[in-house]
């Protein structure tokens, strides 16, 4: 069954062009161009996925995020904004936003984020269906209340050594390699590290460092203005600058080149 996407934009040849290169690359889309109507047809279509202008004639990004997130907290949304607004969108992205795309528009940027959006809401859907058999019940109160409900923390003696080394990294500003087997739960500790943290009220952001070529790593990385470089044709914020505050996850960091 295709994956699906809503698109609401007031731009009627924008909608049109993504429906079909989007129908065009295998998902179900619909589209809406107004703020208001998206969200009616929310209800209706159930997508996967909402790719959203940020500044629309009736209601703004920021309003559809939150009550997408209200009746359907894992749907995911990708904001679209302009230059001028690429601050905002960022501020967007700490309250749920899974990504932003500026315009103007570039289909391969398009569709390497929706599918790194997808590819995130899959691997969170098949971990919920590992774990929907376990019993949580088996873990301390207070740990219990602490953990995030996609994650289960056992409570054997090899967890609680790694809950000790947790407790001891959490407070300080190193950085830490985390090291493991695939699946076995690196990203899980260092969201454990970061809710431990002093840095625990700003943003958490994780990073697939395979999933990205070495001519985009730099500018994902460390971001870029525009006109820095040929095809620049936009600021673009990197990953550095958007975790400012909090933390910064870099998963399978050893497949970076490198020079990068």
């Amino acid at each position: 069954m295709a994956q699906k996407i809503l698109v609401i934009d007031d731009d009627t040849d924008i909608c049109l062009l993504l429906r079909r290169f989007l129908t065009k690359n295998g998902f179900e889309v619909a589209i809406a161009h107004t703020g208001v109507s998206g969200l009616a047809l929310l209800e209706e279509f159930r997508p996967h996925l909402v790719l959203t202008d940020f500044r629309l004639g009736d209601i703004d990004g920021e309003t559809i995020l939150m009550r997408i997130k209200e009746k359907f907290p894992t749907v995911l949304v990708l904001i679209i904004t302009g230059y001028s607004d690429i601050k905002i969108a960022i501020n967007v992205m700490k309250k749920g936003a899974f990504d932003y795309i500026t315009k103007p528009l570039f289909p391969d940027e398009i569709l390497m984020t929706i599918r790194k959006a997808l590819d995130s809401l899959t691997k969170y859907e098949t971990q919920q269906k590992e774990n929907a058999d376990a019993d949580n019940l088996a873990l301390p109160e207070t740990r219990r209340k602490n953990i995030q409900t996609q994650y289960i923390f056992g409570n054997g003696p090899e967890s609680s050594y790694l809950y000790k080394q947790v407790d001891l990294v959490a407070p300080t500003n190193y950085s830490v390699l985390i090291y493991g087997e695939s699946g076995s739960g690196k990203e899980a500790v260092a969201l454990e590290i970061h809710k431990r943290s002093k840095r625990a009220s700003g943003p958490f952001v994780a990073m697939d460092c395979g999933a990205i070529s070495r001519e985009l790593a730099a500018s994902e990385l460390f971001g870029h203005e525009k006109g820095s470089f040929t095809g620049a044709l936009n600021q673009k914020i990197g990953h550095f600058e958007m975790a400012n505050g909090g933390t910064l996850f870099l998963d399978e960091v050893s497949n970076l080149p490198y020079d990068v």
